[in-house]
């Protein structure tokens, strides 16, 4: 009888999570700068917007760096789901009891599929509120382009738009806090040497992205009138 065939690696389990872990890190890597570029708002306007200007001025870096960040999404998602429904035929019923100490799993991990969801939410709106957003024009140093500091400034004195990008970025943060560390684990780069240090990492990554985005509509809503 003829063997079957060997499935793709990237199909098999470990390779989803391969796959998962990769995007994952694609993202991680850009919401910390994302985070970092829009702490300008704290500074000046000018600023602010003119860093705006760079990003999308640079129309092939940009293309570029949309459709990574788009497939990388697409790809993390499609895997988790996968991954999920693999996890759920191989163990259709659930414990009796929920394992503690090291058998258990955190709060966090056994969350990740309603903070994903809430966060792809949240993204959506997010791009729908500011890449689509009202265009006003603004001229800096003599350059017209346009002025996504007003328009900031107008959305984060919604005291809706703010309790929800609150809740999100909180969200994000605790997701950040255990899939920074998963990456490494899906990776093979997570022995029990170092499991600990990269969990301390882990937490301190998902606190700073987290507090990064949090400080800006707290800036806006209650000290930028």
């Amino acid at each position: 009888m003829a063997a079957a065939p060997a499935r793709p690696f990237f199909l098999s389990t470990i390779g989803k999570k391969y796959l998962m872990a990769l995007t994952g890190l694609v993202w991680a890597g850009f919401v910390l700068s994302h985070m970092a570029g829009n702490m300008l708002i704290l500074v000046s306007a000018n600023l602010y917007n003119a860093y705006g200007h760079a990003i999308v001025s640079n129309k092939p870096l940009l293309f570029v760096a949309e459709t990574v960040l788009i497939l990388s999404i697409v790809v993390h998602v499609t895997m988790a789901i996968m991954l999920t429904l693999e996890n759920r035929q191989a163990r259709p019923q659930k414990y009796a009891m929920t394992p503690n100490g090291a058998k258990g799993s955190s709060l966090a991990s056994r969350t990740m599929a309603i903070q994903g969801s809430l966060i792809l939410a949240f993204v959506i709106l997010h791009i729908t509120t500011f890449k689509y957003g009202t265009y006003y024009e603004t001229t800096v140093d003599g350059v017209v382009m346009r002025d996504l500091h007003r328009l900031v400034i107008e959305v984060f004195h919604q005291p809706g738009y703010v309790a929800w990008y609150v809740l999100c970025l909180l969200l994000l943060g605790f997701h950040l806090s255990h899939g920074v560390g998963s990456i490494f684990q899906s990776l093979g780069l997570r022995g029990d040497n170092v499991a600990h240090k990269i969990k301390k990492v882990s937490l301190a990554y998902g606190f700073i992205v987290a507090a990064g985005f949090l400080s800006q509509p707290i800036y806006v809503f209650f000290f930028n009138s």
